[in-house]
């Protein structure tokens, strides 16, 4: 084997026409075909894992899909022969788990399959003419049963099996609905088609036994028990705006619940050619997947109808409809639109649709979507990126950007990163482009169209032609390696151009057929060709002249290349071989066993070399070629290589096909040779933009910044208002509450001297009652020894009387025991003579029952007798009937040889089945042991599932109801998504127009800075003013309260000493009048002048609201890093939930699993008595019983807040993002959308979750 190796990287490209080509693995994971591999695509993380097909494999025709998503069958043709392979998904990398390849049965292809719901069997349909629906137990390769579905040749669409029930089946096609079961051993069908036949393109399961079919004439109809119980038409009407709308015209009744399974997909060719005879305006319903809601169909070119159950009623109407939005890089916009959805694929949780097109595209929407565009069509997106829709014709790469150049028949051309994966820039245009090179610095290409040849710039955001030649039909143009020549063919003449002035330098004459191929040396000195006419001519650059040939006319050549030193030409074409030319002779020929290759490429560093196949394989070998057969074969493409190339620094192989796939490779050399060092220089970043761009970009740019500046005005503006309002209405509540606490000062005094009223009142009352109750005492101690004398007099009475009463009753005692010893004796007498007379009755008893015994004894033996002489009599006559038996045996076993001769070829089917017995019966000893110990399994099992589900059901409940929260915030989620997408669009690279302007922004974020300097710090001088100026109105309000409370002090002492004056001729009462004046009045004055304390409690109270708040901000950040804490917290929890759940689902499969085995055991033994589809019917409703029963959640608040501020949490970083891209040097959005503020979002969240 060789030591070159090849390694799958990235694809780019779908086969849309494969049946059921799309569906999901889990959550993130998509499974599509592309090329010759089926691809593992991770929607989230981007990356891409491989499950290649089968060596010498021809294509893949359909795959299917198990339920549990643990196996994935690809139906294939290798070497002329069907094949089906199944890998088992599980693994990494995935394996090769059976491989159906030998069969006993007449079969060209298999166009359709499906997985029992236990995905033990397989359904399999062949193509006309045999048509043949086969059912495996695949693990054993065992056909079950086969059966013919068509004799008149029509094709079928779609087989599939009812998603509970392992023996019925459904199988849809040309004229065609049938409904089929298995039993004893036969596929049996159990419906008969009723009215008039039609084209059944779809179908998918709605429950046991009801089915949605569609047609090609935009008919939904469904089937119960194979009759008919709803049907809808749909129409395509031509709307007034430039687009289609759906209608649903007829509806009946309808049934309950779709479950979640997406319908395989049909061939697309023969759909369309068996309704070619359908109306036009008729959609063609080619995909129905369902989901819980209702299901989703196709309905016509580039659009999806949503059905949704009715609430009230038992019919479903058309909720929503989805199309594919109109392409603005396509040459014609409104046929982007114009392309037929062949599959649609539910995700498992039902949170995203994806469809793949006629047109090898692929779409995705989230249903969360469709839910906010009420009333208008919600629109796809782009699960990827555009892809290619026809075979690719050229392919192109250069040295200074990691970027590849392709061209398709398609009309458009791409340019993508290896690097990224990515999509950098794409156009269509209105003739076929046949060839495409790119120049080595990344900026230009030159393409060959149908009319001319045009050489463009790859600008930012658009390719831009700017020199046209009329070149027509140009199928190979390269630009040298320098970059300074290009050359471009047309017929059997290759034309020479430079890239300074674009002048035609030379034109090279001299092949007789067209030119294939065309390669530069090393130096660009010589240009290599060669041709159909089998001639490979090297040409001399500087005279226009050849200067070496080779001419072999028994071979058309393919592709040419030359070998890094240019001494020696590889070319292969239609002869099978590889020639190696050197000095116009050819040195060598290798045979490339039995295919054609149609490119060949060699490394820089000249040690390795891939060529490609007419049957889409590449080839690694090692240079120098080898004698004999080494080289590594790697299954690639579904049809012929057209291009492959390597890139600058031999790291990369990229292949390009007419299935229309882009492949990147990594190759390597296990010997450690052929790989160039890394590169000194990375990739270059820039770019080219034109000065209109830049000018309408820096006008835009201007514009913005005129309206923040607006917008700053007005919210400054806005903000004083605010701040007058708040201050108006501070000042009223403070002089209302200084009101309110003066009443109630008031209010206090009058109580505290009612409370000071009762409480004398209480004490006088108190007192009274000790003095009435000390009286009643004393009375009522008088009373009671009055009353003690009287009874003791009483006592001393009853006293005499009982010792009086006691002595009566000892003598009536004394009397008594006489009497009684008297009676006794006379009772002993009577007794005895009693006992005599009984003593004697027993005696005579005796005897008689001696008597009686003989007599039984006689009886006894006289009935014996009698019995044997019956006994006697029984025997001979069941001999009799004996020897009658015996005589109708024999007539039996002469009718019985009579029946063996009849049914002897029945007898060689009955040999086969006892060589099965006896296997069984072999396999019966050793399965006995195991089946006790699964059922010692089973139980523990039960118990575990038993504890298990009732987790479940509370974690069930929990993750519905947070799945309805999830639901809510993502539509908000999505909104900014949306203008974060939007945003992202129009935040690319300026360079150019940052070294234009540079200097200008740095001078104006300067002024910027320092007005925002200002703008604080008189922000915080006028806070400071505003705080004085509240400490000024408190003060003058104080100064004003003592002014008034010594102004009516004053106007007290002035009576006061008016009235004192009256006593002026008398010493005495004069005296103590000024006496009580100062008493009075001094200390209030003292009182009054207390009040200048309050300045230093001030201070102190500024003191203490400081450290408060110092300890509030160091509380608020504990509480922020709680917070985080809390929410990893979450996070962790929610993972082992869904950790959990995975494990669970895992046990019900494998008990599932179980089940069956011991019911497959059991009918081995012989122990079953049709009681397991009981069970199995019991079992399967309690199980959904169990997973949809409500349980009481716990801390239903908490749960629901913890999501909000995750939610929060999310949107902040998001705002974050946004601002960092705004802040970059030179960038600023370019939309006036203004991101709703995050406390009226959190504000509007709180309300809904209450």
């Amino acid at each position: 084997m060789s030591a070159v190796v090849a390694q799958t990287l990235h694809v780019f490209g779908l086969r849309s026409h494969v049946a059921n080509n799309i569906f999901y693995f889990d959550e993130q994971i998509i499974i599509f075909p592309s090329g010759n591999h089926c691809v593992k695509y991770n929607v989230d993380q981007k990356w891409q894992k491989f499950i290649p097909g089968s060596d010498k494999s021809q294509g893949m025709l359909a795959l299917s899909i198990s339920p549990n998503r643990r196996y994935l069958a690809i139906s294939e043709t290798v070497q002329e022969k069907p094949a089906i392979t199944i890998y088992e998904l599980s693994s990494i990398p995935c394996r090769k788990r059976k491989v159906l390849n030998n069969f006993d049965f007449q079969v060209q292809k298999f166009i359709s399959m499906a997985f029992s719901p236990d995905s033990k069997y397989l359904l399999a349909q062949t193509s006309p003419p045999e048509s043949n629906l086969v059912y495996w137990l695949w693990e054993k390769q065992k056909v079950m049963a086969i059966v013919r579905i068509d004799t008149q040749n029509n094709p079928v669409y779609q087989v599939s099996f009812s998603p509970q029930d392992n023996t019925q089946v459904c199988v849809t096609g040309n004229g065609m609905f049938k409904l089929l079961r298995f039993t004893e051993g036969t596929l049996k069908q159990t419906n008969f088609q009723r009215g008039e036949p039609q084209n059944y393109l779809a179908h998918t399961w709605v429950a046991d036994d009801k089915i949605v079919v569609g047609t090609d004439t935009g008919k939904l109809f469904l089937f119960e028990s194979g009759d008919q119980r709803w049907e809808t038409s749909i129409m395509v009407k031509e709307p007034t705006h430039d687009s289609k709308s759906l209608d649903v015209i007829q509806e009946s009744e309808s049934l309950i619940e779709f479950p979640p399974i997406s319908s395989p997909l049909p061939s697309y060719e023969q759909m369309v050619a068996t309704s070619s005879h359908s109306q036009l305006a008729m959609p063609q319903v080619f995909a129905i997947a369902a989901y819980s809601k209702g299901f989703a169909c196709s309905a016509g070119p580039g659009r999806v109808l949503l059905f949704e159950k009715m609430e009230e009623k038992d019919f479903y109407r058309e909720s929503r409809e989805i199309r594919i939005p109109v392409d603005p890089q396509s040459n014609d916009p409104s046929q982007s639109d114009k392309q037929d959805v062949l599959c649609l694929c539910f995700s498992p949780s039902e949170e995203t649709l994806v469809a793949s097109t006629s047109k090898n595209q692929l779409y995705s929407i989230t249903m969360s979507l469709t839910e906010i565009s009420k009333g208008e069509p919600a629109h796809f997106e782009y699960l990827m990126y555009p892809l290619h829709s026809a075979p690719i014709t050229g392919l192109a790469t250069c040295i200074r950007k990691p970027l590849i150049a392709t061209c398709s028949l398609d009309r458009s051309i791409r340019i993508w990163n290896y690097e990224t994966n990515t999509l950098e820039l794409f156009k269509e245009y209105q003739e076929e482009a046949y060839s495409i090179s790119l120049h080595p610095s990344g900026h230009f290409i030159v393409v060959g169209f149908a009319d001319k040849l045009r050489l463009m710039n790859l600008l930012i955001d658009d390719i831009r032609s700017f020199k046209e030649y009329s070149v027509r039909g140009c199928r190979e143009c390269s630009f040298s390696n320098g970059g300074h020549l290009f050359a471009a063919v047309s017929g059997n003449v290759i034309h020479v151009y430079t890239t300074t002035n674009l002048e035609n330098i030379s034109s090279l004459k001299g092949h007789t057929g067209k030119i294939r191929s065309i390669v530069w040396n090393a130096d660009d000195s010589k240009l290599i060709s060669g041709g159909t006419d089998g001639a490979v001519y090297e040409w001399n650059l500087s005279t226009g002249k050849r200067e070496t040939e080779c001419v072999l006319k028994s071979c058309s050549y393919n592709c040419v290349t030359v070998s890094p030193d240019a001494k020696i030409i590889f070319a292969v074409g239609s002869d099978h071989t590889l020639k190696e030319i050197a000095d116009s002779s050819i040195l060598r020929e290798i045979s490339a066993f039995d295919v054609t290759y149609t490119t060949i490429v060699i490394s820089h560093s000249g040690r390795m070399m891939f060529v490609g196949t007419s049957v889409g394989t590449i080839r690694a070998m090692k240079y120098p070629l080898p004698l004999q057969k080494e080289f590594n074969e790697y299954q690639a493409h579904a049809g012929p290589i057209t291009k492959m190339l390597l890139t600058f620094d031999d790291q990369f192989l990229l292949t390009a096909a007419e299935d229309g796939c882009l492949f990147t490779w990594k190759v390597f050399d296990k010997d450690g040779r052929g790989i160039k060092r890394e590169r000194e220089v990375g990739f270059a970043e820039e770019v080219l933009v034109t000065k209109t761009d830049m000018e309408e970009k820096a006008q835009v740019m201007l514009e913005l910044k005129t309206r923040v500046e607006e917008l700053k005005m007005e919210n400054e503006y806005q903000l004083r208002l605010k701040d007058m309002n708040y201050s108006e209405k501070i000042k009223e509540l403070t002089d209302k509450f200084i009101q309110e606490m003066e009443s109630l000062k008031t209010k206090n005094q009058v109580l505290r001297t009612e409370k000071e009223k009762q409480d004398v009142y209480h004490r006088e009352h108190i007192e009274d009652l000790l003095d009435k109750q000390s009286r009643e005492l004393q009375d009522l101690e008088c009373c009671n020894n009055q009353k003690l004398l009287l009874e003791y007099e009483k006592y001393q009475e009853l006293q005499l009387k009982s010792q009086r009463m006691q002595e009566e009753y000892e003598k009536q005692l004394r009397d008594n025991d006489e009497t009684k010893s008297q009676a006794l004796e006379e009772l002993t007498e009577f007794y005895e003579a009693k006992l005599q007379e009984k003593t004697t009755l027993l005696e005579e008893a005796q005897e008689d029952v001696r008597q009686q015994l003989r007599e039984f004894e006689e009886t006894k033996k006289q009935i014996e007798e009698d019995e044997d002489r019956e006994i006697q009599d029984i025997k001979t006559k069941y001999e009799k009937k004996l020897r009658d038996e015996k005589e109708s045996n024999l007539r039996l076993k002469g009718e019985t040889g009579i029946m063996r001769k009849k049914f002897s070829s029945l007898q060689k089917e009955i040999e086969e089945r006892t060589n099965d017995i006896e296997t069984l019966k072999g396999e019966q000893v050793k399965l006995q042991g195991v089946i006790k110990s699964l059922e010692k399994d089973i139980q523990g099992l039960k118990r575990e599932i038993q504890e298990r589900d009732e987790t479940i059901q509370d974690k069930e409940k929990r993750i519905y109801d947070l799945k309805k929260k999830n639901q809510e915030l993502g539509k908000f989620k999505f909104v900014l998504d949306y203008k974060i997408k939007e945003l992202k669009k129009q935040i690319e690279p300026r360079e150019n127009e940052i070294r234009v302007m540079k200097e200008q922004i740095q001078e104006m974020e300067a002024e910027l800075e320092n007005f925002h300097k200002q703008n604080t710090q008189l922000e915080l001088n006028i806070t400071e003013l505003w705080q004085k100026l509240r400490a000024t109105d408190q003060e003058m309000r104080r100064e004003r309260q003592k002014e008034r409370d010594l102004e009516a002090l004053v106007k007290r002492f002035k009576t006061d000493l008016h009235n004192c004056v009256a006593y002026i001729q008398e010493p005495r009462l004069l005296k103590e009048k000024i006496r009580g004046l100062f008493e009075k009045y001094v200390q209030r004055a003292d009182m009054v002048e207390i009040a200048g304390l309050n300045t230093d409690l001030q201070q102190e109270y500024a003191r203490q609201r400081e450290h408060l708040e110092r300890n509030l901000a160091t509380l608020k950040k504990k509480v922020v890093k709680e917070s985080e804490l809390h929410r990893t917290d979450y996070v962790r929890i929610m993972q082992e939930n869904v950790s959990l759940i995975k494990e669970i689902n895992e046990l019900r499969r494998e008990l599932k699993f179980t089940r069956s085995q011991v019911y497959d055991l059991e009918a081995a033994l012989k122990l079953t008595k049709k009681v397991r589809p009981q069970e199995v019917s019991e079992t399967e409703p309690s199980r959904d019983m169990l997973s949809t029963a409500p349980t009481a959640r716990l801390n239903e608040q908490e749960e629901t807040g913890r999501i909000i501020e995750m939610q929060r949490l999310e949107i902040q970083r998001l705002r974050d993002q946004i601002q960092e891209q705004e802040q970059i040097t030179g960038f600023h959005t370019l939309a006036g959308v203004r991101l709703p503020s995050l406390s009226n979002s959190e504000v509007d969240l709180e309300v809904k979750t209450n």
